[in-house]
């Protein structure tokens, strides 16, 4: 019997099938051959107990991707939110999060939330900052529910991780998207004997047969793994237009006379906040100690 793979905590996976949601166990033999089973993964399974719905993954089917974080596959795109105030946007760590996502070749858009006690300032501080970024910008309000429908429009017959820290009204927004989301937590909680709904693991939601979205952990830190900082300027897609402006071939856009991007940041045609994190990103893997 095939399923989708839409929670693990502590060796359970919960497995979505034509039956309903199984509790299942893993093959040993995928610790053997260190495959581990990810959200999102499409699987064969085998129920051992149909009337208490506990079943074991047999296989694995063929990914079309494979997020390191958040843990999972066969995804479409990002949706990263970060709240407009309370807590006040935290640009480098924002970065950080477009960066990973590009890193895995992962479409982003950014959702700003809170929209309903920010000030018309500081959401034109935002669109300056990650306007001219070649990102889509979402303003919305998971409390009372502004532009939740925008969002399903954006998510709409994709697979969709969403992430971002703790604090931002991730969870809120999930919710107004499907409001089935605190049941199934609760379920799932009371059958491995937890009690908090705080999420600790990547969760998968069907919004629709066809829509599926992932609840990941909140982060408060991402380190940019294993780049070389040649490569950084590449994953700020808003300096591309401008580097053939550029007197030397492979100029980092810091300390080179002639810069076609410092040029267009003097200009006003890129961020100003996300040039600095640029330097910032690009003097911590400078910096950073290789063994």
């Amino acid at each position: 019997m095939q399923g989708k793979i839409v929670k693990g905590i502590a060796g359970f996976y919960y497995v979505y099938t034509a039956l309903g949601l199984f509790e299942c166990k893993a093959k040993g033999i995928f610790r053997k051959e260190q495959k581990k089973p990810l959200v999102g993964d499409l699987v064969e399974m085998v129920p051992v107990d149909v009337e208490k719905m506990i079943g074991n993954i047999t296989e694995i089917l063929p990914r079309k991707n494979t997020l390191i974080r958040p843990a999972s596959a066969n995804v479409d795109q990002a949706l990263v939110i970060f709240a407009i105030v309370k807590p006040d946007p935290n640009y480098n760590l924002l970065d950080r999060f477009l960066i990973t996502m590009e890193e895995q070749s992962l479409p982003c858009l950014i959702c700003f939330n809170k929209q309903d006690i920010a000030t018309e300032e500081e959401k034109q501080e935002l669109i300056e900052a990650y306007g001219k970024s070649g990102y889509e910008v979402l303003f919305v309000s998971g409390k009372l529910q502004e532009g939740i429908d925008t969002i399903r429009e954006r998510l709409q017959g994709k697979t969709t991780v969403v992430a971002g820290p703790s604090g931002v009204g991730k969870s809120t927004i999930i919710n107004a998207l499907y409001p089935q989301a605190n049941m199934e937590t609760g379920e799932i909680s009371r059958k491995i004997e937890r009690g908090k709904h705080t999420t600790r693991h990547a969760e998968l939601f069907a919004l629709s047969e066809d829509t599926f979205i992932f609840d990941t952990p909140g982060f408060t830190s991402l380190n940019l793994g294993e780049m070389e900082k040649e490569d950084l300027q590449g994953f700020y897609p808003e300096f591309t237009p401008y580097e053939k402006y550029c007197k030397f071939t492979g100029c980092s856009h810091i300390s080179e006379p002639v810069c076609g991007v410092k040029d267009a940041l003097e200009r006003g045609d890129i961020s100003r906040v996300r040039y600095e994190n640029y330097k910032v990103l690009y003097e911590e893997i400078k910096n950073r100690r290789k063994y």
